[in-house]
């Protein structure tokens, strides 16, 4: 392999691991979220993954290990172990981590018969045996990249020593980064419906990248995630999941129109719409954002099988109906024979109404985007307008563009 395509495929593997981390972080927050909600969660702390008390004392400490290849090993001389006993030998030392605090090296490697981390699983434990097979293995190996680990072991007393392997859990064999979905999906299981599984899980683990990053950004400051934050999303979430509502995603909340967008949608049927009623730019910027927006979850609800098209139509059909009647009110009230100016001004009021008004998909469904993007995405097929001649008058702007064309 070349040196480019070693770098590339250590690049990956470091991503996977980094991603391993966060997902494993999610997986045993949800696991002891049933017993406890009174605990914090961090990554990249005092460990890879580190569960504390509120009063912020460690009690739970993960290391993770994930290698794309099925062959890995946990033997002896490993360096996943020998860095993770390092870690845990150094933090005891410095009194960063409490004695009884649980030690877990969580790994998708295979810890063969008899090794030393054979003997520190769950089941079938035997620290004194561990200890013996760890104590030969510093003494005796030439292993260079575990030399300081080595060193650490080796000069702690005996009785520290014990005492630290007492601590140390490992689970080895562990699912991929890729194999989680089926761990974090049986976690979720009751709380929605089960076609729901996929689309709720997206949708938590999309809050809790943010919320990871978030504390990242925030090391050194104290920054922990809290049970109850946690909580308070699945929660939400599952609200979102109910027969009268559906999820709404952060991310189209919080999206900002950029040039690209706008630029996008300038030659748009609606966007031409508003122009003909003389709507002010940051109007019709609005009106391209929301667009965007009601687009891009609509199509997100389909994907997911949230909703059916039968269930869009339906709402098409509201929506136009309720514009009809504030339509043709409008054009009652100016009549045939008035002048451009008076009915811009008129269509400017329907416009407003378009931008106020709430028509909830479903009952639940109060985002205003929603609305006003939908209107604008009918208006954009000429199913609805503000312009009271706006029919005629798109079909000749139309025809003009292309002629020019």
């Amino acid at each position: 392999m070349s040196e480019e395509g070693q770098i590339q495929f250590s690049a990956a593997d470091a991503a996977l691991g980094y991603l391993y981390q966060v997902r494993v972080a999610l997986l045993w927050a949800l696991r002891r979220l049933k017993f406890a909600t009174d605990f914090l969660v961090s990554v990249e702390t005092l460990d890879d993954v580190a569960f504390e008390t509120k009063g912020g004392t460690p009690v739970e400490l993960l290391q993770t290990k994930h290698h794309r290849s099925r062959t890995a090993s946990l033997t002896d001389a490993s360096p996943d172990l020998w860095k993770s006993l390092r870690i845990w030998f150094e933090g005891r030392a410095a009194k960063s981590i409490p004695a009884d605090a649980v030690l877990h090296l969580l790994t998708t490697a295979m810890a063969p018969t008899g090794s030393a981390a054979s003997h520190l699983r769950i089941g079938g434990r035997n620290v004194e045996t561990a200890m013996a097979a760890l104590q030969s293995t510093a003494q005796s190996s030439t292993n260079a990249a575990n030399a300081s680990a080595y060193e650490v072991f080796l000069k702690t007393s005996l009785a520290t020593r014990k005492a630290i392997l007492e601590m140390v859990v490992v689970i080895d064999a562990a699912p991929s980064v890729s194999a989680l979905d089926q761990e974090l999906r049986a976690e979720v299981f009751w709380a929605v419906d089960r076609e729901d599984h996929d689309a709720f899980l997206d949708r938590l683990e999309g809050w809790w990248l943010r919320r990871v990053l978030k504390q990242l950004v925030a090391v050194g400051q104290g920054d922990r995630i809290l049970a109850g934050e946690i909580e308070a999303e699945m929660s939400d979430l599952r609200d979102q999941f109910k027969q009268d509502s559906l999820p709404i995603d952060e991310d189209l909340l919080g999206f900002s129109l950029d040039d690209a967008t706008i630029r996008t949608h300038a030659q748009s049927r609606f966007v031409h719409q508003l122009e003909l009623i003389k709507a002010g730019k940051r109007r019709i910027a609005a009106a391209i954002r929301d667009y965007y927006r009601a687009f891009e979850q609509r199509s997100r609800w389909l994907r997911n099988d949230l909703l059916l098209v039968g269930d869009l139509e339906k709402y098409e059909r509201k929506l136009i109906e309720e514009w009809e009647i504030v339509f043709e009110a409008m054009r009652d009230e100016i009549g045939n024979n008035a002048a451009e100016d008076a009915k811009e001004k008129a269509a400017r009021v329907v416009l407003q109404w378009a931008e106020r008004v709430s028509i909830p998909i479903r009952p639940r469904v109060t985002e205003p985007f929603v609305t006003r993007g939908s209107l604008h995405m009918l208006a954009d097929e000429v199913r609805v307008g503000w312009h009271p001649e706006f029919r005629d008058r798109l079909a000749a702007l139309l025809a003009v563009s292309r002629g020019a064309a």
